[in-house]
This record gives structure tokens, C-alpha cells and sequence, in this order.
């Protein structure tokens, strides 16, 4: 964060609309948060629940060499996470009337708030721990929070290892509990079978990423009907790092720097790819604390692909309708002796010269793969005819959480020209209980320094700080706002958009 003049409520005062903070963070406070596991679950969960905490990879790394590191790959654990010189500010993160009493200074009108411990929660392997901990957590948030409801609402940990789970700790958490947000698992990472079966004691070495909407372990299309059934929008923070090339030793911030914008590129392409924005249009999506840069490169290149890879054009890529005798001709003109005569046939395999073609995957010992040309249309799943239709699937049902001091989101408000215009739906998040806001006071004031510095206008600021974050929500539930600060606000913004829609 950088040092900042003018303060957040300063900042605040003047504007003609509130600020919604769509992703504040939440610093359980451990005792308590067991207190609740125990009535949830008893005290036989809780103790399950140390005994996974203290095996996890974070605490692991901190019992090994580094040599056993090295030896183990055991990936360097996230540290010092949270801002420790303001104490007043570490407690605002912990306890929600604390919290409350800040708003005002923060400049923020309303605020959805996410967990912390709640990332570990939704990723755990140990079914009974991640079940109970999520009911936990959510039974804690909702009693926590519920005096403070007119300027902040928690997320609900919901796990997804299964559908039949999603749905039930979903319902439980917006029926029985009260919860109006929900932070969904987005990523599943669960044992590659073929591992699990020849060696199942480091199965959980060998796992592959479920993102839950293309290859899919699951059907999840039941649990996005329930979100849209419930009036829920989809908002998911599952981490990127400790995964893949995120996993050296010795370094928190090779493993951490993008490590969210990773994780919603994979989910937002599982979406895409997998149909489901287009089966289940009315769901809307927040991806949360990755910045917006990513998405607009996605969207540009999933452009760009369905260009160069529909299937009207696809053809134009298939080895097959390479003139092999042309192509020898040149080769005998242009590649002297060493490629004289390579690709001649043979009267035992007309198609052998094919297979001398060297770096084209699509052969087989000389024969084109018939496998390929069944899969050869990647968009077939999409259901678009054109590519204005990517638009529809991947612009409109998203949002796309964005930090205050991240200056590439004036990517999302036309600064750089996207196809079609598009201009993805950024949102302010504040990020605030964790380690890159150091001053709780100047975030909001850090985000406005883009419109001081002509990177966004003053609508652009109005659209991420208010109009994306109440449409994500109340586009979903319409009284998701009510009873709180901004519910006349709110109600007004929807019924502008709906008469601007209606005079179209």
C-alpha cells in the first residue's frame, strides 16, 4: 500500500452513491472457533481437527530439514499473513462489533466478509473434519455477525468434494443459519485413480484439479440450480498455491504472488468450456481477490481461439490435407540431401510419408488418429454460433474481485480495447485481515487514487465500489440488501437498470 494523503472517509463523503466492500477477511479466532466445533460435532471432532491441523503441509514444513524439504518437495508454508504493528487493526479483523465500529472510517457502507481458516476448511481431505468444520464455521459467522446485519453479512464455507455435500451444507447454511453469501469450493483436488490404485499410501501426491464443471469428477449441474434456486450468487476463493509450480521450498511469494488469479482462471475456463454459463444462465459468478488482468486476457484469448479453432475453420489445421507430393517437391528443392526422398510411400502403407511429418501429435504409426477428429471441436460443449456468444458466457454472469493498490484493473473500464467493447464487471474488495493492507483506514482511498491518477473515470469507480457488487448479489436475491445501509440505494440502482433495459 502506498502512503496515502487523504483519508478513506474523506474520500467517502463526497460520493453520490455507498461503497459495498464485496471481500473483507475474517481472522477466526481459534478458541472461539473450536468452541463452536465442539457443539456442532463434539469433542471427538475437535481433537480430529488438531490432529489434521498439526499434519497439514503448513505445520509439516516447519518439522523438517531442508534438506527433508527438498527431499519431500514440501512447499515453503504461508507466513506472517495477517499486518501485526496495528494491534487495533488485527483485532477489527477478529471481531465483527469492532468491525462495525470502523465502517465509518473506512469508508465503507457495507461489507461482505470471507473467512481465513475458512480457505483450509473447504480444501480439507478428511471428510468428516471439512464437513463438520464448514457447519461449524458457518454456525460461528452467523451468530457472530447477526447484531451487525445492517453493515455486514459473512460468506458460508461451502464444500464441494460432492454434490450431495454442496447442496446440503448450502442449504443448511441459507435456511437453517440465515446466510445470504456463500464462498463455494471451486477447486477440488482429488487423487488420481490409476495412483490411488497402484500405490494409495501417496495418493495424495499424485492429484489432479477438479474444477467442477468440465471433465468433472460429479455431475454439479443439481448444485448450481440449488445456488440459483436459493438466490445465491456463486462467489469462490479457493487458493492457487502449495499446487503444481507453486511449490518451491523456500520462497512464500513464488508460491503465493497471483496464486487467486490462477485458481478463478482454471474455474472461469471449467465454466466456460463446460457449458454451464450458457445450462444455467441465471447463476451469477464472483471471482474473488485476482485482479481483473487475467480475465481480460481470458476473454481475448478464448476469442481469439474460437476464431482460428470453431468449426467452420477447424479443418483449415487438419494434417490430413497436407499435399504430400507438393510438400516433398519442396523438400527436394529447398532441403537438399537430408530431406530428399523422406516422404515417399511405401506400396505396403500409402500413409507413411505422414507419419515422417515429425512434430504432428495427431498420428499413430503413419495412421491419423480417429480420436482426434471425434474431439476435434473444443467449443462444441459451449453452445455458441458465433463469437459475439462468448460475451453472454463469459462477461455477463462474471465478476471479478479486485484489490485497491492492483493497478491493472483499469484493464476492465476500456483501457485497453477488448473485443467486442466488452468491459468484464470489476468489484472492490479491500482484502482487509490480511497481509497487503497494512493501514485497515487507506484502502479505499488507495482505490480511489485511479481516478486521481486518470487510470478510471468517476462512473468507472461508482461501478466497482457499488453498482457490480449490489448487481452480483441482488441480481441473485433481490432482498439480499434489505435492512441494511444501502438497501434504498441498492433498490434504486436495479430499477434504473431494469427501465434502462426495458427502454432498449
Amino acid at each position: 500500500m502506498t502512503s496515502i494523503t487523504t483519508s478513506s472517509s474523506e474520500i467517502r463523503e463526497p460520493l453520490d452513491h455507498p461503497v459495498i466492500d464485496t471481500d473483507g477477511h475474517m481472522m477466526e479466532h481459534v478458541p472461539v472457533f473450536l468452541q463452536f466445533f465442539g457443539e456442532v460435532a463434539g469433542g471427538g471432532a475437535v481433537e480430529r481437527f488438531k490432529t489434521r491441523s498439526y499434519e497439514s503441509r503448513e505445520n509439516s514444513w516447519h518439522t523438517m530439514t531442508p534438506e527433508e524439504r527438498r527431499h519431500r518437495r514440501m512447499p515453503r508454508a504461508p507466513f506472517w499473513r495477517s499486518p501485526a504493528a496495528n494491534t487495533e487493526d488485527r483485532a477489527t479483523t477478529m471481531l465483527p462489533s469492532l468491525l462495525r465500529s470502523h465502517m465509518d472510517e473506512l469508508g465503507f457502507d457495507f461489507s461482505i466478509v470471507y473467512p481465513t481458516l475458512g480457505f483450509y476448511l473447504i480444501d480439507e481431505t478428511d471428510d468428516d473434519v471439512r464437513r463438520e468444520g464448514c457447519c461449524a464455521h458457518n454456525a460461528m459467522t452467523a451468530e457472530l455477525f447477526a447484531p451487525h446485519a445492517d453493515r455486514l453479512t459473512p460468506a458460508a464455507c461451502i464444500p464441494t468434494n460432492t454434490p450431495e455435500e454442496a447442496i446440503t451444507e448450502l442449504e443448511y447454511a441459507v435456511n437453517t443459519l440465515g446466510h445470504k453469501a456463500v464462498m463455494v469450493c471451486n477447486l477440488v483436488h482429488r487423487p488420481i485413480a490409476a495412483v490411488e490404485e497402484a500405490a494409495p499410501e501417496i495418493a495424495h501426491l499424485g492429484t489432479w484439479t477438479d474444477a467442477l464443471a468440465l471433465d468433472s469428477e460429479y455431475d454439479y449441474g443439481p448444485f448450481w440450480a440449488r445456488c440459483r434456486d436459493l438466490g445465491v450468487a456463486v462467489t469462490v476463493h479457493s487458493r492457487g498455491q502449495q499446487r503444481n509450480a507453486r511449490r518451491t521450498v523456500s520462497n512464500y511469494m513464488n508460491n503465493q504472488i497471483n496464486h487467486f488469479a490462477e485458481a478463478g482462471d482454471i474455474f472461469a475456463r471449467a465454466l466456460f468450456f463446460g457449458d454451464v454459463t450458457h445450462r444455467f444462465p441465471d447463476p451469477n459468478f464472483g471471482l474473488l481477490e485476482g485482479g481483473v488482468g487475467w480475465a481480460c486476457s481470458l476473454f481475448a484469448k478464448l476469442v481469439g481461439a474460437w476464431d482460428k479453432r470453431n468449426p467452420g475453420v477447424i479443418d483449415n489445421l487438419n494434417p490430413a490435407n497436407i499435399d504430400l507430393d507438393a510438400m516433398q517437391q519442396l523438400f527436394d528443392e529447398f532441403g537438399g540431401d537430408r530431406f530428399a526422398g523422406t516422404l515417399e510411400r511405401r506400396d505396403d502403407d500409402p500413409t507413411s510419408g505422414k507419419r515422417d511429418m515429425g512434430h504432428v501429435v495427431t498420428q499413430v504409426d503413419g495412421t491419423w488418429s480417429s480420436k482426434d477428429i471425434e474431439l476435434k471441436d473444443d467449443f462444441a460443449a459451449c453452445s455458441i454460433d458465433k463469437a459475439e456468444d462468448i460475451v453472454d458466457r463469459f462477461i455477463r454472469p462474471f465478476y471479478f474481485g479486485r484489490e485497491a493498490d492492483d493497478p491493472i484493473n483499469a484493464t476492465a473500464f476500456g483501457k485497453v480495447a477488448l473485443p467486442f467493447g466488452a468491459r468484464p464487471q470489476a468489484m472492490f474488495g479491500s482484502d482487509t485481515g490480511h497481509w497487503d493492507v497494512t493501514d485497515m483506514n487507506g484502502v479505499l482511498a488507495e482505490a480511489y487514487e485511479m481516478v486521481e491518477d486518470g487510470l478510471i473515470t468517476e462512473n468507472d469507480f461508482r461501478n466497482s465500489t457499488f453498482g457490480n457488487p449490489a448487481r452480483l448479489h441482488a441480481g441473485m436475491n433481490p432482498d439480499f440488501f434489505e435492512g441494511t445501509v444501502v438497501e434504498n440505494a441498492v433498490k434504486g440502482l436495479i430499477e434504473n437498470s431494469a427501465d434502462a433495459q426495458a427502454a432498449e
